[in-house]
């Protein structure tokens, strides 16, 4: 059991590699491994977590204009809590 959660996070490790050098074949490998789902959600979770990744990056991926990205921005958004903030407080 051991070794495969090492696999598993090495996996991860080269997934935000890739990411870092190019986003869209970064989540690609990510699906392709099974160490994240096909789904809007599940990209927004893992980009909002962030770890590892560089935060120019992601907002790149979080601006393209396809429809996919579109629809990781909307659940990206969501999933940041700006309820009881003030505008200011929202933008930092």
């Amino acid at each position: 059991m051991h070794s495969k959660t090492t696999q598993r996070n090495k996996q991860i490790a080269m997934g935000r590699k890739k990411f870092n050098m190019d986003p869209k074949k970064g989540i690609q490998f990510l699906i392709e491994n099974d160490l994240l789902q096909n789904s809007p959600e599940d990209v927004a979770q893992f980009l909002y977590k962030g770890e590892g990744l560089n935060k120019t990056v992601i907002g790149d991926y979080l601006g393209e204009r396809d429809d996919f990205n579109i629809k990781v921005l909307q659940a990206f958004v969501e999933l940041h809590e700006f309820a009881d903030l003030n505008l200011v407080q929202a933008l930092r």
